[in-house]
């Protein structure tokens, strides 16, 4: 019983940990990427870059994800073709960054994956065993109880039997009790 409670609770403890890491695998990279774009937006503010006014197209110049996306960037780059050079090199490594940090927690997600899954076959197969040998024994009682019903069922054949020849030879059932009783009463005075 108290290897149960030390089994469900491993049990709740690996899916915990399973549950956090899922969560953070969701909730880790949007916050990953505001805290990215912050620190660009202060660096962008203090850099010597001025501030464009121009009519910018709709396509940007490097193809991004809509939550990476920062025009300042692009429209300073378009008035200065070496800043879009060290803008493209740097946009290449934010993401190369990010493609290796995702890749990394892509394999630890699967490790923690592969331990949990690990952990459950083998708190499964416990139970398996559990269950074969609760089997085991109800096939043993049944077997019991059915010799004891065969057995009951003869015993019942018999006394009716021996009751059957009593009566034939003039036993009544009052008479016995009666009898009993006082040979009883007689032999604990």
């Amino acid at each position: 019983m108290g290897s149960m409670r030390c089994n469900a609770v491993v049990v709740r403890v690996c899916l915990g940990l399973v549950a956090l890491s899922i969560a953070g695998y969701i909730v880790g990279p949007p916050l990953y990427w505001h805290l990215v774009e912050a620190l660009a937006a202060i660096n962008h503010s203090s850099s010597s870059c001025p501030a464009c006014l121009c009519d910018c197209s709709s396509q940007p110049i490097i193809s991004i994800p809509q939550g990476l996306r920062n025009t300042s960037f692009g429209d300073c780059a378009k008035q200065n073709p070496e800043a879009n050079a060290d803008t493209e090199q740097n946009f290449a490594e934010v993401l190369s960054e990010e493609l290796k940090l995702r890749e990394t927690q892509a394999v630890e997600n699967q490790q923690h994956a592969d331990l949990a899954l690990l952990e459950a076959k083998k708190i499964a197969s416990q139970y398996q065993k559990e269950a074969d040998k609760c089997n085991s024994g109800m096939e043993t009682c049944e077997e019991a109880r059915e010799k004891a019903e065969i057995s009951l069922v003869a015993q019942k054949k018999l006394t009716a039997l021996w009751e059957q020849r009593a009566r034939q030879k003039g036993w009544k059932e009052g008479a016995a009790k009666s009898r009993t009783q006082s040979q009883g009463k007689v032999q604990s005075s």
